[in-house]
């Protein structure tokens, strides 16, 4: 089997358009759910995972990424002071070990592709994930951890897909596969926004990928797709062409944070999942209903 999955790319530099005005002064994987913000929980998953190295591809207006992993001595100093320790313990529980994460700017927005290129220095010849951190996603195991369980099996690139809402599949990328059986099976192509009615299946793409590093070269001199910008299911595509690719059905509950009421959803399915708000959060649902 190859090289163990040591590194995390996390693209965050995008606006948040979706979930503006709150995204226009704070960058939106900062957005709170229940108490945390959501990148808090995707770190979370990734050292579930095994991940040692986190790769955040930032722009411009996004300090406040690299303030929330730091250290606050200020803060911490008052909440020792005062003997709220409990509430110390859970504002020190996201800060990495010194040299653990890296913030590369992306400098101009050119898609996700050229996000995850810009992490190529860093990287190196290894395979790493990718993770996209407007995809929240709860499970019992870390939806990442199945991913690369997978990918111990089977090697190659590992793409975490899900069955798209019946009737939406054109919405999304879809995955083609050579056969249909169990939760992992090999890719023989991907599809994005098909044309309803001629989806090759109904599991879409949903934020989690093993990739192999010769993803970069592909990258570098791949011309410009949907949208002007240099799209990742391109790269893929064409690295399909020499390596093998398994899509993994992860078990889980994927929330779009980077929309509205996917947001809204994230806060309440993580307040009813915490045992000492659930109930609470129950009631006050019920109130408001």
């Amino acid at each position: 089997m190859g090289a163990r999955v040591r590194k995390a790319v996390l693209p965050v530099a995008g606006l948040g358009t979706r979930v503006l005005p709150g995204a226009k002064t704070t960058p939106k994987n900062l957005l709170n759910v229940v108490d945390r913000p959501i990148l808090s929980y995707v770190v979370e998953e990734a050292r579930a995972a095994g991940i040692e190295h986190f790769v955040f591809i930032v722009g411009r207006g996004q300090g406040a990424i690299e303030d929330y992993f730091d250290a606050n001595p200020e803060i911490e100093g008052i909440l020792e002071a005062k003997g709220k320790l409990d509430i110390l313990a859970d504002v020190r529980r996201d800060l990495p070990q010194p040299g653990q994460m890296s913030f590369i700017r992306q400098m101009a927005p050119l898609g996700l592709g050229h996000a995850v290129w810009c992490a190529r220095d860093v990287i190196g010849d290894e395979p790493f994930a990718v993770m996209l951190p407007d995809m929240l996603m709860m499970a019992r195991t870390a939806a990442l951890a199945q991913a690369v369980s997978a990918y111990e099996q089977v090697g190659g690139n590992i793409v975490v897909v899900e069955p798209a809402p019946a009737g939406e599949a054109h919405k999304y990328g879809i995955v083609a596969l050579e056969g249909q059986e169990g939760r992992l099976n090999r890719m023989t192509g991907m599809v994005e926004k098909p044309a309803p009615g001629t989806e090759p299946s109904n599991l879409f793409i949903s934020g989690r990928y093993v990739l192999q590093p010769e993803i970069f070269q592909i990258l570098e001199s791949q011309d410009r797709g949907a949208g002007g910008e240099i799209q990742l299911t391109d790269g893929m595509f064409n690295l399909m062409k020499t390596q093998d690719f398994h899509a993994l059905e992860y078990e889980g509950t994927t929330y779009d944070c980077g929309d509205k009421l996917g947001l809204l959803r994230a806060n309440v399915a993580f307040a009813l999942a915490r045992p000492e708000l659930a109930d609470a959060a129950r009631q006050a649902i019920r109130e408001l209903l």
